[in-house]
């Protein structure tokens, strides 16, 4: 018995069955539901019923349904940024930071690509791991190099114009032209001054936090011992990123190698043989590298500033950019307890680590994969609606958040990026008294 389907644009549906016969087709129709007539060779014998039984009977069924059981479902609009978003995590300095991937997800992946390496030849390893660099990364990690050297350049400009004030006590800064009222100081002293800031004028640093890291002169070799500490020059750790990735830079030297290493042990390598290669020609940078301009040089602009805080705001976000873009090849390390930054396989072995409870471990770091806003904090600070009108005390949950440099470029007139609008909290209402937002609910 065959069946097929039939449905005109209306709101009537056909199904069609066919009955096996050998005559002819017969074709019964139904009124209202399905009517099956007597068969009209119903008077033949059964040896005529054998006989004739290659055919088919097609008979129609035509189902009726009410119009209103049809309904439009309209298909919802999905955004990857979310209309308001809650502000980061801040982690106490008793409390470890999260593994990026679950332990359990990282032994499970560990064991199904144990399985499926059993029986397969080990392939040779690609770069960065075999010693070499990675050519498509070479040209992201100059632009990471200049961008951060423009973005600090272009905030020394902005902080002739913009004013930007930091507490004296604690690590907290905020952009506008007087302090926020906020009481959440946590520095020393807060008890008495009942968590009020003193603010003072900013600088750089504080808007842009100064992570270093060792600088490696073999990336693939032995692991920084204790002894070693002071003897190992500290740079800013998303400068020796990049010169891991491929940036030349003379005061820095680090070993590149033409020839990928030899594996003999797990963890023991030998380098090949680079004798028969023609000697290595000096070669420059591949792009002009940029330098940081002297605090004794800066001059405030006078002209437009949208200009200048546009350029900052993309020299902020080409860096973020590139510089993720560099951590899924190169691995960085951060400490589970402390800010500790290690651009490298291994952390080092310093047992400098002063995080809470650090006697237990010796002053070991915890060492883990360091995501981006390790690498390159974004500070955030609260956000001012408007400048001229300063922040309320009462009003504190209407307010929103967003990192100090975005808010530095957005109150210099620069254009607001769609993935910031989530923590500004752009679409909630402040209230204009406190008798209204007493009325929230």
């Amino acid at each position: 018995m065959l069946l097929s389907n039939s449905s005109p644009p209306g709101m009537t549906m056909t199904l069609t069955m066919s009955l096996p016969n050998a005559k002819g087709i017969i074709t019964v129709t139904p009124r209202d539901s399905l009517l099956l007539k007597p068969n009209s060779l119903s008077s033949l014998s059964s040896f005529d019923s054998l006989q004739y039984g290659s055919s088919n009977i097609r008979v129609p069924v035509t189902i009726r349904i009410q119009p209103e059981k049809f309904c439009q479902r309209a298909l919802p609009i999905r955004n990857e940024v979310p209309q308001n978003a809650d502000f980061p995590r801040h982690y106490s300095r008793k409390e470890k930071k999260p593994f990026p991937v679950p332990v359990l997800e990282l032994r499970r992946a560990a064991r199904e690509r144990m399985k499926k390496m059993k029986d397969v030849p080990r392939k040779p390893m690609a770069a960065p791991k075999n010693g070499l660099l990675v050519k498509s990364l070479i040209s992201t990690a100059y632009n990471v190099y200049n961008a951060r050297i423009t973005l600090i350049n272009n905030l020394k400009k902005l902080l002739k114009v913009v004013p930007v004030h930091a507490c004296g006590w604690c690590s907290e800064i905020h952009v506008g032209p007087v302090g926020h009222p906020f009481k959440s100081c946590k520095g020393a002293q807060a008890n008495i001054r009942k968590g009020l800031h003193e603010w003072t004028d900013a600088h750089v640093e504080d808007i842009l936090i100064p992570i270093e890291a060792y600088h490696l002169f073999d990336r693939l070799g032995k692991r920084i011992a204790h002894e070693e500490r002071f003897s190992i020059p500290r740079i800013p750790a998303v400068v020796e990123l990049c010169i891991q990735a491929g940036v030349e830079i003379p005061e820095f030297p680090t070993k590149r190698r033409r020839k990928p290493i030899i594996r003999i042990g797990r963890k023991e390598f030998i380098d090949a043989d680079e004798s028969e290669l023609p000697d290595k020609i000096p070669e420059g940078p591949l792009k002009p590298l940029l330098a940081e301009i002297p605090d004794s040089e800066i001059v405030a602009p006078l002209e437009n500033v949208v200009p200048l805080a546009e350029e900052t705001l993309q020299a902020w976000e080409r860096m973020r950019k590139g510089a993720k873009r560099l951590m899924r090849m190169y691995n960085v390390r951060v400490c589970g307890y402390c800010p500790e930054i290690h651009v490298g396989a291994r952390g080092h072995k310093a047992q400098n680590c002063g995080a809470h409870k650090h006697q237990q471990r010796n002053g070991q770091h915890g060492w883990q994969s360091a995501v981006l806003d390790d690498l390159i904090p974004p500070r955030y600070v609260w956000h001012v609606p408007d400048v001229n009108a300063p922040l309320e005390r009462e009003l504190r949950n209407f307010y929103g958040q967003a990192p100090a440099v975005v808010e530095m470029c957005i109150q210099a007139g620069a254009a607001l990026p769609e993935q910031y609008k989530s923590t500004m909290r752009l679409d909630v209402g402040i209230p204009s008294t406190l008798k209204e937002a007493d009325m929230v609910v």
